[in-house]
Formats: C-alpha cells, sequence, structure tokens
C-alpha cells in the first residue's frame, strides 16, 4: 500500500517531536543546571536553559515571544499543508516538516515547561510535575543540552579588541530541536530553492 506524502510528514514531524522532548525531559530531570559531561573532545552535554531564540540568543519579552513562535508555527503548518494538498515534491514537504517539527520542539518547552517543572540548578536536579512549577504558561525555558567545540585556538594578541581571547568553533549550545530547523532550512537551500518560490506562487494562485 503507498502511503501519502502528508502520511510521511506526519511520521517524521511526530518521530523529531518524540525524540527531541524525550531527550529534554531526561536531562531535565537527570542532570543538573550547567552540569557539563564531557563526552569527547568535540562533544559535550551540557544543560543549559534559555528564553530565546535557538542557539540562546535572546532578542526579547519571553510571553511576546512565545506567541510570536505559536503565530510562526501556525503558518507553517497552513503552508504545508498546502504543500500536501497540491501534492509537491516529497523531499520538499518533508523538509519543511523539519522546520515545523523543530519550531513546534521549541514551543513545548515554552508553553508546558515551567508548569510542569521545578526549578533546575546547579546543585538540585529538576522533578516533573511538582506541586508547583518553576514559571507560568508561556514562560518555560528552552532545553538545550549538546554542545559540539569542533576546535580552539587563541586569537594573536596583536589583534585589536580580541587579541588574546579563546576562540571556539562551535560555542553555541543547541537542542535536537534546533537541529531539525537547521538542517531544514539548509536543505532547502541547497535543494529546493525554486521550489520554495514556486510554492508560494501556486499557494497564493
Amino acid at each position: 500500500m503507498k502511503m501519502s506524502k502528508g502520511f510521511w510528514a506526519i511520521v517524521l514531524i511526530t518521530f523529531i517531536l518524540l525524540e527531541d522532548q524525550a531527550i529534554k525531559i531526561w536531562i531535565k530531570t537527570h542532570v543538573p543546571l550547567y552540569k557539563d559531561i564531557y563526552i569527547t573532545h568535540w562533544f559535550h552535554i551540557c544543560f543549559i536553559e534559555n528564553n530565546g531564540m535557538a542557539m540562546g540568543i535572546e532578542i526579547t519579552a519571553k510571553l511576546f515571544l512565545s506567541i510570536f513562535r505559536i503565530i510562526v508555527s501556525t503558518g507553517i503548518a497552513c503552508y504545508l499543508y498546502g504543500l500536501v494538498k497540491r501534492n509537491f515534491e516529497l523531499g520538499y514537504i518533508l523538509c519543511i516538516s523539519m522546520i515545523f517539527a523543530g519550531a513546534i520542539g521549541n514551543i513545548i518547552d515554552s508553553i508546558f515547561y515551567g508548569v510542569i517543572f521545578s526549578n533546575s540548578t546547579s546543585q538540585i536536579v529538576s522533578t516533573l510535575f511538582p506541586f508547583k512549577g518553576y514559571a507560568t504558561w508561556l514562560h518555560g525555558k528552552v532545553v538545550d543540552m549538546f554542545y559540539m567545540p569542533f576546535f580552539k585556538f587563541s586569537l594573536p594578541t596583536w589583534i585589536p579588541f580580541v587579541g588574546g581571547d579563546e576562540f571556539i568553533f562551535f560555542r553555541y549550545i543547541f537542542n535536537l530541536a534546533d537541529v531539525s530547523v537547521c538542517t531544514g532550512i539548509a536543505i532547502l537551500l541547497c535543494f529546493y530553492r525554486n521550489t520554495f518560490y514556486t510554492s508560494f506562487e501556486k499557494n497564493l494562485s
């Protein structure tokens, strides 16, 4: 039996969300905040929480950001539905599905985590479903844990302003939802730029 493109989109989205949330819940309930677990010299598990966008970039108030994320994700969901309805190629639909799943993964943290988890500290791990959570609805913090400092070196002292500082590539700490969004965007830019423009023409027609 041939499965529809919409079916495979749902399977991919569900898989990413389940994996993302399983990792986050395990980290939240087993690892103290800021704990750095050495795996290899280029891969660590380092638990942090952030109020902002992907890779911990903070840009605005938490409530506004949570609502903005929900609006954007609703738009992506409608766009994805239109792609399936108009029978776009499966690769492009799965690319957009990855972006959508990653966005939803971090939205779940923002909406629910403040209510369903106690506060994480550097000494005490969080508990799931405490008597009182650490924040209210829409004010949860996004859980990040993957740290991949591929290489480090000290900048030459003769460089103005930053001379002598340590340079780390890649210094950001991120989660599976971030990986899903970035991978989906990278695939789109490499292989589906023309499809992206065509999709808007067809959806608006």
